[in-house]
């Protein structure tokens, strides 16, 4: 496949286009990563539970095993406060549900803020740059075919560029007249910048 033109100006255009390509896929990574540090500064609250609940939940652990030196009532007493230690349990959990949820949205936000804007890329953007690379491949290919060439022209290029030429083209090439053969065949060639 022939992926530029050899004609400057229009590979100066696919090499800008192709940056822009390469530069849109960049912008929409450092949006994503952007997005997903911004969301996982929301599981502040997550954290800040779990940090509670651990301190709850050692604060009831201490207590409970100072109680049970406490004659008579103490191993009761340490039951009682044992059950604050769930408490502590519970909020820990709660904040680590909570964390786990903001850090999934924050991976899926920035899947999406990369795959969306990338697949309308690949959509758009790599189909023109595929069929100009085999279109440009196979024309290069017949350069030692001007007959071929010539007739590819005769059916591709507008009237306008046809009715340039001195008389009628197609009857210069059914009469094999070399000049005109040739002028076909470059500007068949030029139509998709390859160098005659």
């Amino acid at each position: 496949m022939k992926w530029y033109a050899d004609r400057p100006v229009r590979f100066t255009r696919q090499l800008i286009a192709d940056l822009l390509a390469v530069g849109w896929v960049a912008l929409w990574i450092w949006v994503a990563t952007t997005a997903h540090d911004w969301v996982l500064q929301l599981r502040a609250p997550g954290d800040g539970l779990v940090n509670a609940g651990g301190s709850i939940r050692d604060a009831f652990a201490n207590a409970a095993g100072k109680a049970r030196g406490v004659p008579f009532v103490g191993e009761d007493l340490a039951g009682a406060l044992g059950n604050g230690t769930k408490a502590g349990e519970t909020l820990t959990s709660a904040g680590n549900a909570q964390i786990g949820v903001v850090e999934d949205s924050a991976f899926w936000l920035a899947a999406a803020l990369v795959v969306v804007p990338v697949l309308f890329l690949l959509i758009t953007w790599l189909p023109l740059r595929l069929r100009y690379a085999r279109k440009a491949a196979n024309t290069a290919r017949l350069r030692d075919k001007p007959d071929l060439l010539a007739l590819r022209a005769l059916t591709s290029l507008s009237p306008r560029e046809l009715g340039k030429f001195d008389g009628d083209p197609a009857v210069a090439w059914r009469t094999g007249d070399v000049d005109v053969i040739e002028e076909l065949a470059r500007r068949q060639l030029a139509s998709v910048g390859v160098r005659a």
